[in-house]
């Protein structure tokens, strides 16, 4: 698979090679590589720092085991990059009960992240996670499907970026606004909960249909509606066209703000534009093509899949100072409201052997 996003400054793309192997009836191994490569500068970045660019590589390992009715599933997840390291321990177990009209999914990840600070050989961190999910899948006719979803967080150590800071009113600067780092809080709850819907139209068509509410212990309150049209152009499946349409709307955290009143205003403080009030819109296309035999590799089913996302991303109350130049009058927290679009693409080859 090839992925790319670019939107608001930065470019983030890279290759992903994922492999899956049966091992009789009962056992099914996976092997994934996972590469971003970031580069350019957010806002964030432009007005306090310089461009960059680095590479974060991810290994992972799965496997399944069935016995019966029930699916047991163990993962290992590694990431690194130059300033960040990250391992994760997943744990699972699905059955199927009713004559498999219904399954119950259950699901708990431990994770370990230790985390640098370029330039700085004396700043060390570390963060834990621990992630719970429960799902529940019902089939409630032959052509619709409904899923339930509930999920809590537990994050614990340094969760935010060593690099970000906040701003806050100062008459003695040039700009009227100076910068310090950022300080979160060592802990953070959340819990999720999705409602999700799939129905199967009288031309073979579906439609999928979610909702979700999150909410967490640092104030931040979302909710998620989705949409999703899916349509086969031919009884071979040949080709296969997908929509899709996703709102989402979210309130700041407790300690967010644009612009603190002076230095240490608060206990704790972010200018995280990803923890202000803001909302976006996404609407995706996509095509899944099954290659004829005579264009396949390995005489086997080969399908190629594209999508494409465009996102667009309206802030609230977070404001460009970029706009700040020896030349311009702006006062401090009367700059224009921050807004970009972005693009997000994901192109991938299946063989299956």
């Amino acid at each position: 698979m090839y992925h790319s996003y670019s939107g608001g400054g930065v470019t983030i793309d890279g290759p992903s090679i994922l492999v899956r192997k049966n091992v009789g009836n009962s056992v099914s191994l996976s092997a994934n590589y996972y590469v971003d490569m970031i580069s350019g500068a957010s806002i964030d970045v432009e007005a306090t720092a310089s461009p960059y660019s680095e590479q974060r590589d991810e290994y992972s390992l799965g496997a399944d085991y069935l016995v019966d009715k029930t699916t047991v599933s163990i993962g290992y997840t590694n990431s690194s990059e130059n300033d960040y390291q990250a391992e994760t321990v997943a744990f699972g177990i699905s059955q199927a009960f009713f004559g498999e009209l219904s399954t119950l999914d259950m699901r708990v990840s431990f994770g370990n992240d230790d985390v640098f600070r370029n330039g700085d050989p004396d700043f060390a961190a570390d963060a834990q996670h621990r992630r719970y999910a429960v799902n529940w899948n019902q089939i409630l006719t032959t052509k619709l499907i409904a899923e339930l979803s509930v999920e809590t967080v537990a994050d614990e150590g340094f969760l935010n970026n060593p690099y970000r800071t906040v701003r806050y009113a100062d008459p003695a600067s040039a700009l009227g606004f100076s910068y310090q780092p950022e300080i979160y809080p060592t802990t953070r709850n959340s819990d999720a909960v999705a409602l999700r819907a799939k129905y199967r139209l009288p031309y073979r068509a579906a439609i999928r249909a979610e909702y979700r509410r999150y909410a967490d212990s640092w104030g931040v309150e979302a909710d998620n509606i989705e949409f999703r049209y899916t349509h086969p152009l031919r009884e071979q499946d040949e080709w296969i066209l997908e929509g899709k349409l996703r709102f989402y709307q979210q309130d700041a955290a407790d300690f967010y703000s644009d612009l603190f009143p002076y230095r240490d205003a608060t206990n704790f403080r972010a200018r995280d534009k990803e923890l202000s009030n803001f909302s976006d819109i996404s609407i995706g296309i996509g095509v899944a093509y099954v290659l004829p035999e005579r264009w396949s590799l390995f005489d086997r089913k080969n399908t190629i899949n594209f999508y494409w996302d465009h996102i667009l991303f309206e802030y609230d109350d977070f404001r460009d100072v970029t706009v700040h130049n020896p030349e311009n009058t702006i006062a401090p927290g009367e700059e224009p409201g921050y807004s970009f679009g972005a693009n997000v693409i994901r192109l991938f080859w299946s063989v299956r052997l």
